[in-house]
């Protein structure tokens, strides 16, 4: 990737994180009553007198952190920086705290030491089929329960519900401008376009589908090179 497109994906980050954080602080949606009151029935469960469409977007941004967890944590072992105070946050804030780490990541398509028992967990197919079986019955539920004029009504006037469903949209749309996933594509030796764009274009399940098939990493002291591990992909270039 050329150093213009490269920064050009950075401002486009930049852009997007100074503006959620300037707008999320312009609506202070935390003053409100109304905050207070849905945050404690979403953190103790007690979702039966809410809308599904809310508790599907609330639990909908705990797998988003995992999907890019499942990324970062690898890619972090070859930065100078940790990966998982960032994880941590996004767990709270969104992008909000997500955005730092991919803003400061230099780019790196190789992995190097062994894997610890967190990443091993990442790695594991079993993880990402959980994250999307989880999905799936999420989304079901907010179909069949949900009431999606109620919520649009909320979305308009509730700046909690504003504020988080805003915060979902930006994971998906950030997820394939970071060069993340082109980097973590690269590091097991998937070098396919189209592979690229049919997992960034579909939003959530494009990323999920993603982490079910790709191949493992393995340690070095197993490898020669974490380019042999996906042989069965075409090598065609990682895109810009």
């Amino acid at each position: 990737m050329s150093f213009s497109k490269t920064m050009g994906r950075r401002a486009v980050l930049w852009v997007i994180w100074i503006g959620f954080v300037a707008y999320t602080l312009w609506l202070a949606p935390l003053d409100r009553p109304y905050t207070w009151y849905v945050a404690r029935k979403l953190l103790t469960l007690q979702w039966g007198d809410l809308n599904a469409y809310l508790p599907a977007i609330f639990s909908l941004m705990g797998v988003w952190p995992m999907i890019y967890a499942c990324l970062m944590f690898a890619d972090g072992r070859m930065q100078g920086f940790r990966s998982w105070p960032y994880f941590l946050g996004s767990n709270f804030t969104g992008v909000i705290c997500l955005l730092p780490y991919l803003l400061f990541r230099k780019r790196n398509q190789e992995f190097q030491g062994e894997k610890d028992q967190w990443l091993r967990l990442l790695e594991r197919k079993s993880t990402a089929i959980a994250l999307l079986i989880s999905t799936i019955l999420i989304i079901a539920y907010a179909l069949i329960l949900g009431d999606w004029n109620d919520y649009v009504e909320q979305f308009q006037t509730r700046n909690f519900v504003h504020l988080i469903s805003l915060d979902f949209c930006l994971m998906c749309l950030v997820f394939p401008i970071t060069s993340l996933l082109d980097d973590d594509m690269a590091r097991r030796g998937i070098r396919s376009s189209v592979a690229f764009w049919a997992i960034a274009l579909v939003p959530l399940f494009g990323p999920l589908v993603y982490l079910c098939l790709r191949p493992k990493l393995l340690d070095n002291s197993v490898q020669g090179h974490p380019a042999q591990t996906a042989s069965n992909f075409v090598p065609y270039p990682v895109p810009n």
